[in-house]
This record gives structure tokens, C-alpha cells and sequence, in this order.
């Protein structure tokens, strides 16, 4: 039975047994998809739309707005991802078709950043039932914590070296006993300073936030707005942001304001 999402206090986060088995009947072979979460819950999966769902891929603020909108002045939303800086919209079957020639009608459409619609014949990789969890902390064998401390500590000498700080004969002998000579202080090779790159080198890129859940369907048969509901929240998301950029484009198309 499907609900609206004003029926329950609080949006789900993790995908929930039925949530699943409703994402799967999107595919040609829901029990495939059932039997690739069992195995790797934490993996992403790409599914058909056009029979279960639309999507409607939104810019992140604009998407934010819209969710927004859909929250505190409408019916609530379906559910809702966060992937590659854009928001994803689940939607009514159709809405993909419909909602662009909707918009396009609309003298706020200039305003609105383009909108991505995932229909019939297309596809969508949507997040894992399940978050994955953070890497653990690299901790420090206990050896080399031991011999850090120590070094650390007042007192501490070299080997080959004796409490009275003078060398002891067999090292000065062997030659373990480094000169502090210029020359040998020279030929020392440079400190790299943490966190800035060697000459030539690159910087290590910053990986990419992994698809997540922003609301997660719980149920069977969810609530999914459609083409109408979405330009209802467009349009006013579209003029909330005219207003406060004042006739600053955010397209590539200079915006259109009514008089």
C-alpha cells in the first residue's frame, strides 16, 4: 500500500527489506538483484527506469530547494539520492516525458538550472542498500610506538653512545660515529614538510563522495511525486532563487524576470 510522506515523522536513511524488493522490481529479474545485495549490500546498483520510477537529476543547491519546497510546503517527496553533486528525485512513471514540456511553458524556466530526466530506455545507478563503512584509523605498530616515546624521553642517547654522552671507543674505532661537519650535513638529504607536494610532483586527488540516501525507501509501494507536483516545487524553487540573485543568470542563458 502506498503512503504519502507526511504518514511517518522522519525520512529512512537505509534502505528497509520492502524498500529493496520494490527497487528490484525495476529490473527484468528482481531475484538477480536480490541475490547481488545479499552478497554485497554496500554495492551500487544500476537499474531500468520507466516502470517502477522516473529519475530527475537536479544541480545540488536547486535539488536542495526543491526537496525543500516538497517538505515544508507540499506533500513530501519519494525517495531521494545524492549522487556526483547532483540530487536524484524519484519520480511517477512519465514524469521524465512530461515534466520538461511542463517547465517549458513556465516564464521562471530560465532560472531553473537544466534538469536531467531519466525515462523510459534509460538507466540509473542508484547508492547501496547500505552505506559502507569508513575506513579504520592506521594505527602505529606497538614496537614503533615504544621506540617513538622513547625518544621523546629526557635522557634518551643513541646506541653506541654511554650515559657520560661520550662516544664509546669500539664506535669511534669502526667509524658508527658521524662527523658534524658541514660537509656531512650537506650531503643530507632535504625534509619533505608534510602536505606539500615534492618538485614535479602532484598532488593526490580528493576522492569523490559515494552515492548516498538522502531519503530511502522503507516501503513496499512508496509515494512518488509527479510531473505536476515537481513544477509546482520547481517554479518556486526557480523564484526563490531569482530573488536572490537579483537578475544574475544561473544558466547560460541570461534569466527572464517578470516586470
Amino acid at each position: 500500500m502506498s503512503r504519502t510522506p507526511q504518514d511517518s515523522l522522519h525520512a529512512a536513511v537505509f534502505v528497509t527489506p520492502a524498500g529493496a524488493d520494490w527497487l528490484a522490481s525495476a529490473s527484468a529479474s528482481p531475484r538477480g538483484v536480490q541475490a547481488l545485495w545479499a552478497g554485497a549490500p554496500t554495492a551500487p546498483v544500476t537499474l531500468p527506469c520507466g516502470t517502477a520510477f522516473d529519475v530527475i537529476s537536479m544541480d545540488a543547491l536547486f535539488g536542495r530547494r526543491v526537496v525543500g519546497r516538497l517538505w515544508t510546503d507540499g506533500p513530501g517527496t519519494g525517495p531521494v539520492a545524492a549522487q556526483g553533486g547532483r540530487v536524484m528525485l524519484f519520480a511517477t512513471p512519465g514524469t521524465a516525458q512530461r515534466l520538461p514540456a511542463l517547465l517549458g511553458w513556465e516564464e521562471w524556466r530560465a532560472a531553473a538550472p537544466p534538469l536531467l530526466c531519466y525515462g523510459r530506455g534509460d538507466a540509473v545507478t542508484v547508492p547501496p542498500l547500505f552505506p559502507p563503512d569508513p575506513d579504520p584509523p592506521a594505527t602505529a605498530p606497538l614496537e614503533q610506538d615504544a621506540l617513538e616515546h622513547s625518544a621523546q624521553e629526557p635522557g634518551a642517547r643513541e646506541p653506541g653512545t654511554p650515559e657520560s654522552g661520550v662516544p664509546e671507543p669500539s664506535a669511534v674505532e669502526s667509524g658508527a660515529v658521524e662527523s658534524s661537519t658541514p660537509e656531512s650535513s650537506a650531503a643530507e638529504p632535504a625534509v619533505q614538510q608534510p602536505g606539500v607536494p615534492e618538485p614535479g610532483g602532484t598532488r593526490e586527488s580528493t576522492p569523490a563522495p559515494s552515492p548516498r540516501w538522502l531519503v530511502a525507501p522503507d516501503v513496499r509501494n512508496p509515494w512518488l511525486p509527479g510531473p505536476e507536483v515537481l513544477l509546482w516545487a520547481c517554479v518556486r524553487a526557480a523564484r526563490t532563487a531569482g530573488n536572490d540573485l537579483v537578475g544574475t543568470a544561473v544558466t547560460s542563458a541570461p534569466a527572464v524576470f517578470p516586470s
